[in-house]
Protein backbone atom coordinates (compact mmCIF):
# COMPACT_ATOMS: atom_id res chain seq x y z
CA UNK A 1 0.00 0.00 0.00
CA UNK A 2 2.81 2.41 0.79
CA UNK A 3 4.23 2.25 -2.78
CA UNK A 4 0.73 2.54 -4.29
CA UNK A 5 0.01 5.65 -2.23
CA UNK A 6 3.29 7.21 -3.35
CA UNK A 7 2.58 6.46 -7.01
CA UNK A 8 -0.89 8.00 -6.71
CA UNK A 9 0.61 11.06 -5.00
CA UNK A 10 3.15 11.43 -7.77
CA UNK A 11 0.46 11.25 -10.42
CA UNK A 12 -1.50 14.01 -8.69
CA UNK A 13 1.63 16.08 -8.13
CA UNK A 14 2.62 16.02 -11.78
CA UNK A 15 -0.90 16.30 -13.21
CA UNK A 16 -0.93 20.09 -13.19
CA UNK A 17 -2.24 23.11 -11.27
CA UNK A 18 -5.87 22.03 -11.52
CA UNK A 19 -5.19 19.08 -9.24
CA UNK A 20 -2.04 19.98 -7.28
CA UNK A 21 0.61 22.64 -7.05
CA UNK A 22 2.94 22.91 -10.01
CA UNK A 23 6.29 21.47 -8.90
CA UNK A 24 8.20 24.10 -10.90
CA UNK A 25 9.05 27.23 -8.88
CA UNK A 26 7.43 30.57 -9.68
CA UNK A 27 9.46 33.51 -10.95
CA UNK A 28 9.54 34.96 -7.43
CA UNK A 29 10.70 31.64 -5.98
CA UNK A 30 13.42 31.37 -8.60
CA UNK A 31 14.60 34.88 -7.76
CA UNK A 32 14.65 34.09 -4.04
CA UNK A 33 16.60 30.90 -4.67
CA UNK A 34 19.16 32.75 -6.76
CA UNK A 35 19.67 35.30 -4.01
CA UNK A 36 20.12 32.57 -1.40
CA UNK A 37 22.57 30.81 -3.74
CA UNK A 38 24.50 34.07 -4.16
CA UNK A 39 24.71 34.55 -0.41
CA UNK A 40 25.85 30.97 0.20
CA UNK A 41 28.62 31.15 -2.41
CA UNK A 42 29.88 34.35 -0.73
CA UNK A 43 30.43 32.53 2.57
CA UNK A 44 34.02 31.25 2.46
CA UNK A 45 33.19 28.01 4.20
CA UNK A 46 36.53 26.28 3.75
CA UNK A 47 38.26 24.88 6.83
CA UNK A 48 39.91 27.46 9.08
CA UNK A 49 37.86 30.47 7.97
CA UNK A 50 35.16 30.26 10.65
CA UNK A 51 32.42 30.94 8.11
CA UNK A 52 30.34 27.78 8.45
CA UNK A 53 28.63 29.00 11.68
CA UNK A 54 27.94 32.34 9.96
CA UNK A 55 26.32 30.56 7.02
CA UNK A 56 24.34 28.35 9.40
CA UNK A 57 23.08 31.42 11.26
CA UNK A 58 22.01 33.02 7.97
CA UNK A 59 20.04 29.93 6.96
CA UNK A 60 18.52 29.62 10.43
CA UNK A 61 17.24 33.19 10.05
CA UNK A 62 15.48 32.27 6.80
CA UNK A 63 13.67 29.41 8.49
CA UNK A 64 12.61 31.63 11.39
CA UNK A 65 11.22 34.23 8.99
CA UNK A 66 9.23 31.51 7.19
CA UNK A 67 7.55 30.48 10.44
CA UNK A 68 9.56 27.55 11.71
CA UNK A 69 9.45 27.52 15.54
CA UNK A 70 12.66 28.38 17.33
CA UNK A 71 12.50 25.01 19.10
CA UNK A 72 12.84 23.25 15.72
CA UNK A 73 15.94 25.17 14.56
CA UNK A 74 19.30 24.07 15.96
CA UNK A 75 22.72 25.54 15.17
CA UNK A 76 25.17 23.10 16.78
CA UNK A 77 28.72 24.49 17.14
CA UNK A 78 31.68 22.13 17.05
CA UNK A 79 35.13 23.71 17.17
CA UNK A 80 35.38 26.34 14.45
CA UNK A 81 32.53 24.82 12.45
CA UNK A 82 28.89 23.86 13.08
CA UNK A 83 25.93 21.88 11.81
CA UNK A 84 22.36 23.02 11.24
CA UNK A 85 19.28 20.91 12.00
CA UNK A 86 15.76 22.06 11.12
CA UNK A 87 12.60 20.01 11.70
CA UNK A 88 9.44 20.46 9.58
CA UNK A 89 6.65 18.96 11.68
CA UNK A 90 4.22 16.56 10.01
CA UNK A 91 1.03 14.96 11.29
CA UNK A 92 2.56 11.52 11.75
CA UNK A 93 0.30 9.72 9.28
CA UNK A 94 3.08 8.89 6.85
CA UNK A 95 5.60 7.13 9.07
CA UNK A 96 8.95 8.00 10.61
CA UNK A 97 10.91 11.13 9.57
CA UNK A 98 12.94 11.64 6.42
CA UNK A 99 16.36 13.29 6.74
CA UNK A 100 17.56 15.78 4.10
CA UNK A 101 21.36 15.72 4.16
CA UNK A 102 23.94 18.10 2.69
CA UNK A 103 27.10 19.92 3.81
CA UNK A 104 27.86 23.62 4.10
CA UNK A 105 31.66 23.50 3.81
CA UNK A 106 33.73 23.58 0.61
CA UNK A 107 37.30 22.79 -0.37
CA UNK A 108 39.71 25.77 -0.53
CA UNK A 109 39.93 27.96 -3.62
CA UNK A 110 42.91 30.23 -4.38
CA UNK A 111 41.70 33.50 -5.90
CA UNK A 112 44.93 33.97 -7.86
CA UNK A 113 44.38 30.68 -9.67
CA UNK A 114 40.79 31.33 -10.72
CA UNK A 115 39.60 33.36 -13.71
CA UNK A 116 36.78 34.77 -11.53
CA UNK A 117 36.48 35.43 -7.80
CA UNK A 118 35.56 31.98 -6.41
CA UNK A 119 33.45 33.52 -3.65
CA UNK A 120 31.33 35.72 -5.89
CA UNK A 121 28.48 34.08 -7.82
CA UNK A 122 28.99 34.91 -11.49
CA UNK A 123 26.45 34.08 -14.19
CA UNK A 124 28.14 33.85 -17.56
CA UNK A 125 27.57 31.91 -20.79
CA UNK A 126 24.79 29.77 -19.36
CA UNK A 127 26.73 28.80 -16.20
CA UNK A 128 26.92 29.85 -12.58
CA UNK A 129 30.58 30.07 -11.48
CA UNK A 130 31.94 29.95 -7.94
CA UNK A 131 33.32 27.63 -5.29
CA UNK A 132 30.51 25.35 -4.19
CA UNK A 133 28.22 26.05 -7.14
CA UNK A 134 28.24 22.31 -7.85
CA UNK A 135 29.61 20.79 -4.63
CA UNK A 136 27.19 21.37 -3.05
CA UNK A 137 25.57 24.72 -2.41
CA UNK A 138 23.07 24.34 -5.25
CA UNK A 139 21.48 21.44 -3.38
CA UNK A 140 21.75 23.25 -0.04
CA UNK A 141 19.86 26.12 -1.67
CA UNK A 142 17.27 23.81 -3.23
CA UNK A 143 16.59 21.91 0.00
CA UNK A 144 16.30 25.21 1.89
CA UNK A 145 13.96 26.82 -0.63
CA UNK A 146 11.82 23.66 -0.76
CA UNK A 147 11.25 23.85 2.99
CA UNK A 148 10.52 27.60 2.79
CA UNK A 149 8.13 27.16 -0.13
CA UNK A 150 6.21 24.31 1.50
CA UNK A 151 5.96 26.12 4.84
CA UNK A 152 4.65 29.32 3.29
CA UNK A 153 2.15 27.32 1.28
CA UNK A 154 0.71 25.69 4.38
CA UNK A 155 1.78 22.19 3.37
CA UNK A 156 1.42 19.60 6.16
CA UNK A 157 3.62 16.55 5.51
CA UNK A 158 2.54 13.11 6.61
CA UNK A 159 5.83 12.70 8.48
CA UNK A 160 8.48 14.99 9.90
CA UNK A 161 11.05 16.28 7.43
CA UNK A 162 14.45 17.08 8.93
CA UNK A 163 17.29 19.09 7.42
CA UNK A 164 20.80 18.16 8.55
CA UNK A 165 23.48 20.40 7.04
CA UNK A 166 26.92 19.32 8.26
CA UNK A 167 29.93 21.61 8.59
CA UNK A 168 33.07 19.64 7.74
CA UNK A 169 32.29 16.91 5.21
CA UNK A 170 35.35 17.89 3.17
CA UNK A 171 37.71 17.36 6.12
CA UNK A 172 37.04 15.55 9.42
CA UNK A 173 33.30 14.82 9.16
CA UNK A 174 33.20 15.45 12.90
CA UNK A 175 29.88 17.33 12.74
CA UNK A 176 28.14 14.36 11.13
CA UNK A 177 29.67 11.93 13.62
CA UNK A 178 28.39 14.19 16.40
CA UNK A 179 24.91 14.24 14.86
CA UNK A 180 24.60 10.45 14.94
CA UNK A 181 26.13 10.08 18.42
CA UNK A 182 25.46 13.20 20.51
CA UNK A 183 22.34 14.52 18.73
CA UNK A 184 20.72 11.35 17.43
CA UNK A 185 17.26 12.34 18.70
CA UNK A 186 17.35 15.45 16.50
CA UNK A 187 18.14 13.61 13.26
CA UNK A 188 16.88 10.04 13.72
CA UNK A 189 14.95 9.03 10.62
CA UNK A 190 13.63 6.10 8.62
CA UNK A 191 16.02 7.03 5.81
CA UNK A 192 18.00 9.96 4.46
CA UNK A 193 18.15 11.76 1.12
CA UNK A 194 21.70 12.95 0.48
CA UNK A 195 22.34 15.97 -1.73
CA UNK A 196 26.01 14.99 -1.87
CA UNK A 197 25.44 11.79 -3.86
CA UNK A 198 23.78 10.72 -7.07
CA UNK A 199 23.61 12.99 -10.12
CA UNK A 200 22.41 13.36 -13.66
CA UNK A 201 24.58 13.10 -16.77
CA UNK A 202 24.13 15.27 -19.87
CA UNK A 203 25.22 14.27 -23.37
CA UNK A 204 28.49 15.98 -24.34
CA UNK A 205 27.24 17.02 -27.78
CA UNK A 206 23.51 17.64 -27.40
CA UNK A 207 23.25 18.55 -23.73
CA UNK A 208 20.27 16.21 -23.40
CA UNK A 209 19.84 14.10 -20.26
CA UNK A 210 21.37 10.63 -20.66
CA UNK A 211 20.77 9.00 -17.28
CA UNK A 212 20.46 9.66 -13.57
CA UNK A 213 22.50 7.83 -10.92
CA UNK A 214 20.59 6.96 -7.74
CA UNK A 215 23.37 6.24 -5.25
CA UNK A 216 22.78 3.77 -2.45
CA UNK A 217 26.24 2.62 -1.44
CA UNK A 218 29.72 4.04 -0.87
CA UNK A 219 33.09 2.53 -0.15
CA UNK A 220 34.70 3.14 3.21
CA UNK A 221 38.07 4.83 3.63
CA UNK A 222 41.08 3.58 5.58
CA UNK A 223 44.83 4.16 5.47
CA UNK A 224 47.63 1.84 6.56
CA UNK A 225 51.37 2.07 6.97
CA UNK A 226 53.75 -0.56 5.63
CA UNK A 227 56.96 -0.33 7.64
CA UNK A 228 60.30 -2.07 7.27
CA UNK A 229 62.82 -1.84 10.14
CA UNK A 230 66.52 -2.75 10.28
CA UNK A 231 69.53 -2.30 12.62
CA UNK A 232 71.15 -0.17 9.91
CA UNK A 233 74.83 0.61 9.94
CA UNK A 234 77.52 2.37 7.90
CA UNK A 235 76.82 2.75 4.19
CA UNK A 236 80.37 1.50 3.44
CA UNK A 237 79.33 -1.93 4.75
CA UNK A 238 76.06 -2.81 2.96
CA UNK A 239 73.94 -5.57 4.47
CA UNK A 240 72.06 -8.15 2.44
CA UNK A 241 68.91 -7.00 4.23
CA UNK A 242 67.95 -3.34 3.80
CA UNK A 243 64.83 -1.57 5.04
CA UNK A 244 64.34 0.37 1.81
CA UNK A 245 64.73 -2.73 -0.35
CA UNK A 246 62.38 -4.70 1.91
CA UNK A 247 59.81 -1.95 1.60
CA UNK A 248 60.29 -1.81 -2.18
CA UNK A 249 59.65 -5.56 -2.40
CA UNK A 250 56.52 -5.14 -0.31
CA UNK A 251 55.23 -2.34 -2.53
CA UNK A 252 55.79 -4.38 -5.66
CA UNK A 253 53.83 -7.20 -4.03
CA UNK A 254 51.06 -4.72 -3.23
CA UNK A 255 51.06 -3.51 -6.83
CA UNK A 256 50.54 -7.05 -8.07
CA UNK A 257 47.86 -7.95 -5.53
CA UNK A 258 44.19 -8.02 -6.48
CA UNK A 259 41.48 -8.03 -3.86
CA UNK A 260 38.56 -10.39 -4.51
CA UNK A 261 35.87 -9.40 -6.99
CA UNK A 262 32.70 -8.21 -5.22
CA UNK A 263 29.31 -6.90 -6.22
CA UNK A 264 25.87 -5.88 -4.95
CA UNK A 265 22.56 -4.76 -6.46
CA UNK A 266 23.84 -1.20 -6.82
CA UNK A 267 27.00 -2.10 -8.75
CA UNK A 268 25.31 -4.64 -11.00
CA UNK A 269 22.52 -2.22 -11.89
CA UNK A 270 24.99 0.57 -12.56
CA UNK A 271 27.24 -1.52 -14.81
CA UNK A 272 24.29 -2.95 -16.73
CA UNK A 273 22.92 0.50 -17.54
CA UNK A 274 26.31 2.10 -18.19
CA UNK A 275 27.40 -0.85 -20.32
CA UNK A 276 24.37 -0.46 -22.55
CA UNK A 277 25.47 3.10 -23.33
CA UNK A 278 29.23 2.41 -23.58
CA UNK A 279 30.69 1.28 -26.92
CA UNK A 280 33.55 -1.12 -27.55
CA UNK A 281 35.37 -3.55 -25.30
CA UNK A 282 34.74 -1.60 -22.10
CA UNK A 283 30.99 -1.62 -22.66
CA UNK A 284 31.10 -5.35 -23.35
CA UNK A 285 33.00 -5.94 -20.11
CA UNK A 286 30.45 -3.91 -18.14
CA UNK A 287 27.53 -5.80 -19.64
CA UNK A 288 29.17 -9.19 -19.13
CA UNK A 289 30.07 -8.42 -15.52
CA UNK A 290 26.52 -7.25 -14.78
CA UNK A 291 25.17 -10.50 -16.26
CA UNK A 292 27.73 -12.71 -14.50
CA UNK A 293 30.14 -11.16 -11.95
CA UNK A 294 32.17 -14.38 -12.03
CA UNK A 295 33.14 -13.68 -15.65
CA UNK A 296 36.94 -13.53 -15.29
CA UNK A 297 37.54 -11.69 -18.57
CA UNK A 298 35.04 -8.97 -17.65
CA UNK A 299 36.48 -8.56 -14.13
CA UNK A 300 40.01 -8.36 -15.53
CA UNK A 301 39.02 -5.74 -18.12
CA UNK A 302 37.34 -3.59 -15.48
CA UNK A 303 40.37 -3.99 -13.20
CA UNK A 304 42.44 -2.20 -15.85
CA UNK A 305 40.02 0.74 -16.04
CA UNK A 306 40.69 3.36 -13.32
CA UNK A 307 37.11 4.65 -13.38
CA UNK A 308 35.65 1.17 -12.82
CA UNK A 309 38.12 -0.93 -10.84
CA UNK A 310 36.77 0.56 -7.63
CA UNK A 311 33.25 -0.58 -8.45
CA UNK A 312 34.20 -4.24 -8.49
CA UNK A 313 36.52 -4.75 -5.52
CA UNK A 314 38.44 -3.15 -2.65
CA UNK A 315 41.41 -1.11 -3.87
CA UNK A 316 44.62 -0.12 -2.05
CA UNK A 317 47.32 2.15 -3.44
CA UNK A 318 50.58 3.59 -2.10
CA UNK A 319 50.32 7.36 -1.64
CA UNK A 320 53.21 8.46 0.62
CA UNK A 321 56.80 7.29 1.06
CA UNK A 322 59.64 7.95 3.52
CA UNK A 323 62.83 6.15 4.53
CA UNK A 324 66.34 6.45 5.87
CA UNK A 325 67.93 9.11 8.05
CA UNK A 326 71.30 10.00 6.47
CA UNK A 327 72.90 9.67 3.05
CA UNK A 328 75.89 7.78 4.47
CA UNK A 329 73.96 5.41 6.75
CA UNK A 330 72.02 2.24 6.06
CA UNK A 331 68.31 2.88 6.60
CA UNK A 332 66.93 1.85 9.93
CA UNK A 333 63.34 2.24 8.74
CA UNK A 334 61.32 2.83 5.60
CA UNK A 335 57.59 3.50 5.55
CA UNK A 336 54.87 3.78 2.94
CA UNK A 337 51.31 4.98 3.47
CA UNK A 338 48.68 2.98 1.62
CA UNK A 339 45.16 4.33 1.11
CA UNK A 340 42.35 1.82 0.71
CA UNK A 341 38.78 2.22 -0.51
CA UNK A 342 36.94 -0.71 0.99
CA UNK A 343 33.95 -2.45 -0.57
CA UNK A 344 30.78 -2.35 1.56
CA UNK A 345 30.57 -5.32 3.89
CA UNK A 346 34.36 -5.73 4.27
CA UNK A 347 35.99 -4.72 7.55
CA UNK A 348 39.10 -2.56 7.82
CA UNK A 349 40.77 -5.25 9.92
CA UNK A 350 40.16 -7.86 7.20
CA UNK A 351 41.84 -5.54 4.68
CA UNK A 352 44.82 -5.08 7.00
CA UNK A 353 45.18 -8.84 7.35
CA UNK A 354 45.01 -9.36 3.59
CA UNK A 355 47.59 -6.62 3.03
CA UNK A 356 49.94 -8.22 5.54
CA UNK A 357 49.64 -11.58 3.80
CA UNK A 358 50.22 -9.99 0.39
CA UNK A 359 53.35 -8.01 1.32
CA UNK A 360 55.07 -10.66 3.43
CA UNK A 361 56.57 -10.90 6.91
CA UNK A 362 59.60 -8.65 6.39
CA UNK A 363 57.36 -5.62 6.87
CA UNK A 364 54.57 -4.68 9.29
CA UNK A 365 51.16 -3.39 8.24
CA UNK A 366 49.36 -1.10 10.71
CA UNK A 367 46.08 0.77 10.41
CA UNK A 368 46.24 4.57 10.68
CA UNK A 369 43.41 5.82 12.89
CA UNK A 370 39.84 4.53 13.03
CA UNK A 371 37.97 3.46 9.92
CA UNK A 372 34.28 3.56 9.14
CA UNK A 373 32.96 0.24 7.87
CA UNK A 374 30.60 0.85 4.97
CA UNK A 375 27.25 -0.81 4.43
CA UNK A 376 24.96 -0.63 1.42
CA UNK A 377 21.42 0.73 1.76
CA UNK A 378 18.56 -1.52 0.67
CA UNK A 379 16.90 -0.73 -2.63
CA UNK A 380 13.59 0.97 -1.75
CA UNK A 381 10.86 1.11 -4.36
CA UNK A 382 9.28 4.20 -2.80
CA UNK A 383 12.57 6.13 -3.03
CA UNK A 384 13.19 4.90 -6.58
CA UNK A 385 9.67 5.93 -7.66
CA UNK A 386 10.00 9.38 -6.08
CA UNK A 387 13.43 9.94 -7.65
CA UNK A 388 12.06 8.91 -11.03
CA UNK A 389 9.22 11.43 -10.69
CA UNK A 390 11.64 14.16 -9.56
CA UNK A 391 14.00 13.54 -12.48
CA UNK A 392 11.22 13.21 -15.04
CA UNK A 393 9.67 16.51 -13.92
CA UNK A 394 12.56 18.24 -15.74
CA UNK A 395 13.96 15.43 -17.91
CA UNK A 396 11.12 13.13 -19.04
CA UNK A 397 12.04 9.54 -19.80
CA UNK A 398 15.56 9.67 -18.34
CA UNK A 399 16.65 6.23 -17.04
CA UNK A 400 17.24 5.88 -13.29
CA UNK A 401 20.42 3.86 -12.65
CA UNK A 402 21.37 2.39 -9.25
CA UNK A 403 24.94 3.22 -8.29
CA UNK A 404 27.72 2.62 -5.78
CA UNK A 405 30.49 5.21 -5.69
CA UNK A 406 34.18 4.66 -4.86
CA UNK A 407 34.41 7.72 -2.59
CA UNK A 408 32.95 8.63 0.81
CA UNK A 409 30.39 11.26 1.88
CA UNK A 410 28.51 11.99 5.10
CA UNK A 411 26.05 9.35 3.91
CA UNK A 412 28.50 6.60 4.86
CA UNK A 413 28.35 7.74 8.50
CA UNK A 414 24.56 7.65 8.52
CA UNK A 415 24.47 4.19 6.94
CA UNK A 416 26.93 2.87 9.50
CA UNK A 417 24.69 4.35 12.21
CA UNK A 418 21.66 2.47 10.88
CA UNK A 419 20.01 5.17 8.73
CA UNK A 420 19.73 3.99 5.09
CA UNK A 421 20.88 6.83 2.85
CA UNK A 422 20.28 7.58 -0.82
CA UNK A 423 22.25 9.98 -2.99
CA UNK A 424 19.67 12.07 -4.86
CA UNK A 425 21.50 15.27 -5.89
CA UNK A 426 19.35 17.40 -8.17
CA UNK A 427 22.01 18.58 -10.63
CA UNK A 428 22.58 17.45 -14.21
CA UNK A 429 25.90 18.25 -15.90
CA UNK A 430 28.19 17.04 -18.64
CA UNK A 431 31.19 15.03 -17.45
CA UNK A 432 33.41 17.70 -19.02
CA UNK A 433 31.78 20.37 -16.83
CA UNK A 434 32.55 18.65 -13.54
CA UNK A 435 35.08 20.96 -11.87
CA UNK A 436 34.05 20.27 -8.27
CA UNK A 437 37.11 20.67 -6.00
CA UNK A 438 38.91 22.23 -8.99
CA UNK A 439 39.41 25.53 -10.74
CA UNK A 440 36.48 27.58 -12.00
CA UNK A 441 33.81 25.28 -10.59
CA UNK A 442 30.53 25.79 -12.39
CA UNK A 443 26.95 24.58 -12.84
CA UNK A 444 24.60 25.14 -15.80
CA UNK A 445 22.04 27.80 -14.93
CA UNK A 446 19.18 25.60 -16.16
CA UNK A 447 20.41 22.76 -13.96
CA UNK A 448 20.31 24.99 -10.89
CA UNK A 449 16.68 25.94 -11.43
CA UNK A 450 15.70 22.34 -12.24
CA UNK A 451 17.22 21.34 -8.90
CA UNK A 452 14.54 23.41 -7.18
CA UNK A 453 11.86 21.32 -8.88
CA UNK A 454 13.72 18.10 -8.14
CA UNK A 455 13.78 18.55 -4.35
CA UNK A 456 10.20 19.85 -4.24
CA UNK A 457 8.93 16.68 -5.93
CA UNK A 458 11.01 14.45 -3.64
CA UNK A 459 9.80 16.17 -0.48
CA UNK A 460 6.10 16.20 -1.39
CA UNK A 461 6.02 12.68 -2.83
CA UNK A 462 7.80 10.92 0.01
CA UNK A 463 6.03 12.85 2.77
CA UNK A 464 2.51 12.38 1.41
CA UNK A 465 -0.05 11.12 3.90
CA UNK A 466 -1.34 7.54 3.67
Amino acid sequence: MRVLNIVLALCLLLAGPAQAADPAPSAAERAEAREIYRRLIAFRTEAGQGQVPVMAAYLAGLFREAGFPEADIHVLPLGETASLVVRYRGDGSGGRPILFLAHMDVVPARREDWVRDPYTLVEEGGYFYGRGTLDIKADVTAITTTFLRLKRGGFVPGRDLIIAFSGDEETEQATTRALVTEHRALIDAEFALNGDGGDGVLDEQTGEALLYYLQGAEKSYASYTIEARNPGGHSSEPRLDNAIYDLADALKALQAHRFPVMWNDWTLGSLAASGAATPGELGEAMRRFAADPRDEWAADRLFREPAYVGRTRTTCVATLLSGGHAENALPQSATATVNCRIFPGVTADAVRAELQQAVGDKVTVSQVGPALEAVASPLREDVRAAVEAAVHASHPGTPIVPDQVPYTTDGSILRAAGIPTYGVCGTFIKDSDDFSHGLDERLPVESFYNTLTHWYVLATALSSRD
